[in-house]
């Protein structure tokens, strides 16, 4: 059973007792992430999750390291988006320590400059890692176009530009402005005694005060694009795809079904398509990126110049033929049945389990148990998916971004808009 506890400031505790394991996992969950930026501060908050393992007025950073290590613990974070975590898993004798760690880190950063100046080079490595991966590459630049004049449109990581700017001052003024009890999470889930860890978050997060905390919402402007990014490679990296409705949409869990059975599996239809029967691709698949409000459906491959063409042309008569209705009860069953088997295996996991409550808490105030996720990919029935591939399979609406060798083969773009152009509704 999932139990959720609200302390005087604010702060929301949301917890799954799992009596059968001996580990728990713990999250702290703020709803600040590059949607939270603008032009000047766009990076910060992946910035501030990284300073928050630089050491405390208690611990060094190595001392972090070594405290986790010492109760063998798991110790890390991430942020994206819509929110930043800091999450730990132990054993379930060693939560005092992960509580005590983790709030030491959360309250106490030194945020010396001398650490910062330091992490700007990580963090600008870690940029230029991305960038080297043709295919984070290209659904990073999908990301740009589909949330086109907005903070969503933001990389996570910033810029070389922005970092280059932080300092101790500018980056407290970031934390302080944004995180606040009203916008955080502390999720729990595995073996622990409810009350014991009600009393420990309380003695440790108590006097935090609360503050209003701003969430500005910015519309995208979204307009079809085809974009090219020239890099010395071997193969051509794409990306197409188009902008979608958020994880409170009615429709949600009928688009889950549509991305398994189209490309979100090796049985899928792109796959055999087009990597199976073809031959034209390795690599091939298609996902499903939902926000709070909004969210990108994309459809990946990486292939030869001389398959670009006839690649994207497969891709595109298959949406057609799955707007037309050609979707057997099979396929479409097995769909439904991969989805909740995935979810239904991830729930072995005290991570996923204490991800998923802090999540959903943080971004829409509710908790759902597996029952009910289950009874809803139960209810979509097929024509929830062929109304949903109506107005996501739309030629004219589809992005592309692409990388590859463009001075050895600049006609590429020319080809991806004929290919664009040409009609699939016969």
């Amino acid at each position: 059973m999932i139990k959720k506890h609200t302390l005087d400031n604010g702060i929301r505790i949301v917890m799954e007792k799992i009596d059968y394991v001996r580990s728990a996992s713990i999250g702290i969950w703020v709803n600040v992430g590059s949607n939270n930026e603008n032009e000047e501060t766009n990076g910060l908050s992946h910035f501030i999750e990284h300073m928050l393992f630089k050491g405390t007025k208690n611990r060094k950073a190595n001392e972090i390291a070594e405290e986790i290590d010492s109760i063998g613990g798991q110790l890390n974070a991430f942020t994206s988006k819509e929110c930043t975590c800091f999450y730990v898993k132990v054993l379930d004798e060693n939560i005092k320590e992960a509580v005590d760690i983790l709030s030491d880190m959360f309250f106490n950063p030194l945020f010396s400059q001398e650490e910062i100046d330091k992490e700007i080079s990580v963090v600008i490595e870690e940029i230029k890692m991305y960038e080297d991966s043709p295919e984070d590459l290209v659904h990073d630049k999908l990301s740009e176009i589909i949330f086109n004049d907005s903070p969503m449109a933001y990389n996570i990581l910033g810029t070389e530009k922005n970092l280059r700017t932080f300092t101790k001052e500018k980056v407290k003024r970031f934390m302080n402005e944004n995180y606040s009890p009203s916008n955080t999470v502390i999720s729990i889930a595995g073996n622990f005694d409810e009350e014991e860890f009600i009393s420990r978050i309380e003695e440790k997060f108590k006097d935090w005060v609360n503050k209003a905390a701003e969430n500005v919402h910015i519309e995208s402007n979204y307009q079809r694009k085809v974009v090219g990014i020239n890099k010395d490679l071997e193969q051509v990296h794409m990306c197409i795809g188009n902008k979608t409705f958020g994880r409170h949409d009615n429709n949600y869990h009928s688009l889950l079904v549509l991305n398994n059975l189209f490309g979100g599996t090796m049985s899928s239809r792109i796959f055999q398509e087009v990597r199976e029967k073809k031959g034209l691709v390795y690599s091939i698949y298609s996902s499903v990126t939902n926000y709070s409000d909004t969210g990108i459906f994309s459809i990946y491959a990486g292939m030869g110049y001389e398959q670009a063409e006839d690649t994207l042309r497969t891709i595109l008569k298959e949406m057609s033929n799955i707007k037309k209705g050609n979707i057997t009860e099979e396929e479409f069953l097995r769909a439904k049945q991969q989805i909740k088997g995935n979810y239904i295996l991830s729930l072995e996991s005290t991570s996923s389990r204490m991800s998923a409550i802090g999540r959903r808490e943080l971004l829409y105030n509710e908790i759902l148990y597996p029952d009910e996720i289950i009874e809803a990919i139960n209810k979509v029935e097929m024509k929830d998916v062929l109304n949903v591939a109506k107005d996501l399979f739309k030629t004219e609406d589809l992005s592309v971004t692409f990388t590859g060798n463009l001075s050895k083969y600049p006609e590429l773009e020319d080809k991806i808009n004929k290919v664009l152009g040409e009609k699939y509704e016969s």
